[in-house]
């Protein structure tokens, strides 16, 4: 798109390298999560229900839903309405480990399983596969550090 002046906005934003950072990083997050749409659509999982599933298999397929938020960084309102829908689809189920008691953990269901073992994650592997070895490990230690301070300004 360009504006008045013949400039295309990504010319605009470039003038300024904390915007464009901003800006870059923002654009990557939203293909990427077009990719991650469009991978599971097949199997009628969102991309965030796809890593509440990996995260359940982390925590050998058992967490409550203050472990869940933790781990996703998310609040515990919203993730239980995720886990609601979750549980509605048969991807999860609520069980209490003791009976009575009012903590709930969540267990990934066989259906659940299902979807992690076709949840192979090719497309962004692809994507991701462009870097060197080298060039992926010096990404990493810089994106914490970015998500580090904005996490410091966000508090």
């Amino acid at each position: 798109m360009d504006d008045r002046s013949g400039n295309s906005v990504e010319e605009i934003i470039s003038r300024d390298n904390g915007l464009y950072s901003q800006y870059l990083i923002a654009k990557v997050n939203h293909f990427m999560e077009r990719v991650r749409q469009k991978e599971l659509s097949p199997y009628h999982i969102a991309p965030r229900q796809g890593y509440i599933l990996f995260v359940l298999q982390s925590l050998n397929h058992k967490a409550t839903l203050a472990e869940l938020a933790e781990y996703c960084d998310r609040r515990v309102n919203n993730m239980s309405i995720q886990m609601a829908r979750m549980e509605k689809k048969g991807l999860v189920k609520k069980i209490r480990e003791v009976p009575g008691s009012t903590l709930l953990k969540f267990e990934l269901t066989e259906k659940g399983i299902t979807a992690l073992k076709n949840d192979k994650m090719k497309v962004e592997k692809a994507i991701m596969s462009i870097l060197s070895e080298e060039e992926y490990q010096q990404l990493i230690p810089i994106l914490k550090k970015i998500l580090n301070e904005a996490e410091k300004k966000a508090a």
